[in-house]
């Protein structure tokens, strides 16, 4: 796990452990002073958020089971300033190639859609599944990674689930991208 991925997990550990702090659930999300909206489903808990460029919200998605104890899926938003296509490409080849680096990557295999990726890749043994879209709108490069065990305890009840919301998600972003 990266240095910033393992310490955005400690942070929302820590913060969850805290007695009487509790995550906000997320509903509507608003990001670059508004000019990226988005609805979340009402049971996301939204349990990071930083300000600046980039920009970014993370949303925990809960999984009743116990593999949801141990492994967190989630939801991460970012948003950042690109002056143009070549400066989005360039955002984008940089993420595909901090993401060949994570321990155990192996790409799904399927041929993605433009500006799409799909793989798995280990945390802390465990492997998770990862798929991620990119959009460039008004000089913003917006990135959606969904990441969730690759098998949960919770059932494909759960799993499809999951996939689901993300790919609503990626629908409103693309929207809100165009």
């Amino acid at each position: 796990m990266s240095l910033s991925r393992c310490l955005a997990a400690v942070a929302a550990a820590t913060l969850l452990a805290l007695p009487g702090v509790s995550p906000a659930l997320a509903g509507e999300v608003s990001m670059a002073g508004g000019a990226v909206r988005f609805h979340t489903p009402d049971n996301w808990q939204d349990i990071m958020q930083t300000e600046g460029d980039p920009e970014a919200r993370v949303f925990q998605v809960p999984d009743p089971s116990p593999t949801g104890k141990n492994n967190l899926a989630r939801v991460t938003v970012t948003v950042t300033q690109e002056p143009d296509v070549a400066g989005f490409n360039q955002y984008r080849e940089a993420a595909d190639a901090k993401a060949k680096l994570l321990p155990g990557y192996r790409s799904s295999g399927d041929t993605p859609a433009p500006n799409e990726a799909a793989y798995s890749a280990n945390e802390n043994g465990t492997e998770f599944s990862y798929s991620e879209h990119y959009w460039f709108a008004r000089g913003r490069a917006i990135q959606l990674r969904c990441v969730r065990p690759a098998k949960s305890e919770a059932g494909s009840k759960w799993t499809a689930g999951f996939d689901h919301d993300c790919s609503a998600l990626a629908a409103q972003l693309k929207q809100a991208g165009a």
